[in-house]
């Protein structure tokens, strides 16, 4: 089984690789975490290098429990929703583990939703955590 975890970093991020690591183990699966950025001219080189070192820093995490982990820093310009979702269908992957963030709908309609393109567009069961 093929578990992605779409990361950012954040607080809730320690939660995702928790749930990933549970779901590996049960199903004998591998995980592959990925951390989407827009790309082109909007990208911080120091936001790369931060987001490059957060993947570097769960390996070990994976490697202790002895699960399969691979890390992809995607900056391919699109936005990280559809990212996720189209590495997702190139990787045949077999489940989507992703945070989501209470926020209100104008906030939705104004900034989208990462989690909202990947839960209607995946064509994968998708995990969510909060």
């Amino acid at each position: 089984m093929k578990i992605l975890v779409g990361y950012k970093g954040v607080n809730v991020g320690k939660d995702l690789i928790e749930i990933a690591a549970r779901h590996a183990r049960a199903f004998d699966g591998q995980v592959i975490v990925v951390t989407s950025m827009k790309g082109g001219g909007n990208t911080d080189p120091m936001e790369v290098k931060a987001a490059e070192d957060n993947l570097e820093g769960i390996k070990p995490f994976f490697k202790e429990k002895n699960i399969p982990c691979d890390t992809h820093l995607l900056v391919r310009g699109m936005e990280p929703g559809e990212d996720i979702v189209a590495f997702a269908e190139e990787n045949k992957v077999d489940e989507i583990i992703i945070g989501v963030r209470s926020r209100s709908k104008v906030g939705k309609l104004l900034f989208g939703s990462t989690s909202q393109v990947v839960i209607l567009q995946a064509n994968c069961p998708v995990v969510t955590v909060k």
